[in-house]
């Protein structure tokens, strides 16, 4: 209950586990709540068949380059607010959070123009069927000309979370998520007075919910109390602290771009061996992000404790939060795996009952749950990395186990060797546990304690 009514703490002081859990709490249930945006719009799109969840599949896709930006800015922007908040400069954290704003609202308006221009381009040139082209290109223009409210979205939770803020964040996400639920069956299928505009409705929900959390977190930001609080005088262009900000959200972009921009050419070898296939790699990953989704929340509460340890002057404290944040999410992903391997097939036909698209949704949770272990390990320590403005180790790591690792194994032994999807899933498998092997050891020489914010 602490923790749901966030109120202000001194997260550089007191019992470790204390602060884990008043932070992970929230931020779990934040990104819970971002996880559910994509289980509900593909379980009431499911309903019109494998073209609209294809659709949705390869937006998707795309949207990964639009997420890259806003997680990347999001990493700056939570280390930086971080770091302020634990030197006790709040004013310094004010003007941050302002900068970072105003990165992400000129980068996702660049990215909106190309997505109402483009569209239907893009989805040909992501190999979807003409029947995909026809009933998506709506859809895909909708979402991709909404990244302002993605962008925004993600960067205000991100200076909260800096803060330690969270529950703000977790409101945000609930009320958007909320209006997206009653807003998705409406407009998909036309019920009461609302249009059937089908998955193009889906992302007119989805764009409304968003906007309306975003203006619930601009709102608090400009009220004047808490941790941070903008006022009028700091609604301007500092092009000193932008420039520091946007030197840690390029890597922080990188890191993302290197293992989004993988997933999106995974699913363009994927989309070749048929619409099934397809389809049920989509779901799949939906459920993935479902589970993964709150490991993250887990793992950005561990980089607040350590940008607010390392501004406080107390890198042990900030190592120890890092070990025991990997524990408790080892303990999650662990019951997460069990689950998906266990019920593999009856998960998947929770959104279709095709049967060709239920076996390739099955076999892609199966393979990827194996891996689940050391990625609850890897995920938290490259937060960490990010929560100490250190984005470039990341972005190494993400280079050699994504694009060597899934992307050229995966294209490897799926074409060359014969092994189709199967390829593409032992690929992702070996990539995602050597990203966990390789994490732990550049963690532990510890070169990121001394990174500057």
């Amino acid at each position: 209950m602490e923790a749901l009514a966030g109120n202000e703490r001194d997260f550089t002081r007191g019992g470790l586990r204390r602060a884990v859990a008043l932070l992970a709490i929230p931020m779990m249930l934040e990104m819970a709540m971002e996880s559910v945006f994509a289980v509900v719009d593909v379980f009431f799109v499911a309903r019109l068949g494998v073209d609209s969840i294809a659709t949705v599949g390869l937006t998707e896709a795309m949207l990964i380059i639009v997420f890259a930006l806003a997680i990347g800015l999001s990493m700056a922007a939570t280390a930086t607010v971080a770091r302020r908040i634990g030197e006790g400069d709040r004013e310094g954290a004010a003007v941050a959070a302002v900068q970072v704003l105003l990165l992400g609202l000129l980068l996702s308006a660049a990215v909106s123009a190309v997505g109402l221009l483009g569209a239907r381009r893009l989805l040909m040139l992501m190999g979807a069927t003409p029947g995909v082209v026809a009933a998506g290109t709506g859809y895909t223009r909708c979402m991709l000309g909404g990244a302002l409210t993605i962008v925004l979205l993600f960067l205000a939770n991100a200076v909260f979370r800096g803060a330690g803020d969270a529950a703000i964040a977790m409101r945000a996400l609930w009320l958007a998520n909320a209006i997206n639920i009653v807003l998705d069956p409406c407009l998909i299928f036309g019920l009461g007075p609302f249009p059937a505009l089908g998955v193009t409705g889906a992302a007119v929900a989805t764009n409304i919910g968003r906007g309306v959390g975003v203006l619930y977190v601009l709102s608090r930001l400009l009220r004047g109390r808490g941790r941070v609080a903008v006022a009028w005088r700091h609604l301007r262009v500092d092009g000193a602290v932008m420039a520091r900000i946007g030197r840690v959200a390029l890597g922080g972009i990188a890191q993302y771009l290197v293992e989004t921009s993988s997933w999106l050419l995974v699913t363009r070898i994927l989309a070749g061996f048929g619409g099934a296939v397809l389809a049920g790699y989509t779901i799949a990953i939906r459920v993935v992000v479902f589970t993964f989704l709150p490991a993250w929340g887990l793992s950005n509460a561990a980089a607040t404790l350590v940008g607010q340890n390392l501004g406080a002057g107390r890198p042990r404290r900030a190592e120890l939060s890092v070990w025991l944040t990997a524990r408790y999410n080892l303990y999650f992903m662990g019951t997460a795996a069990i689950v998906l391997l266990l019920l593999p097939a009856p998960i998947v036909r929770v959104f279709t009952s095709d049967p060709a698209v239920v076996e390739s949704g099955a076999l892609v949770l199966r393979w990827i749950a194996a891996c689940y272990l050391p990625l609850a390990y890897g995920l938290v320590v490259l937060a960490a990395f990010n929560g100490a403005g250190d984005t470039t180790t990341p972005t190494v790591i993400r280079l050699v186990t994504h694009w060597l690792g899934q992307l050229g194994l995966g294209w490897y032994l799926a074409h060359p060797l014969g092994l189709g999807p199967i390829g593409v899933l032992v690929a992702a498998v070996g990539a995602d546990l050597g990203f966990g092997v390789i994490g732990i050891a550049a963690f532990r020489r510890g070169r990121w304690k001394v990174k500057a914010v």
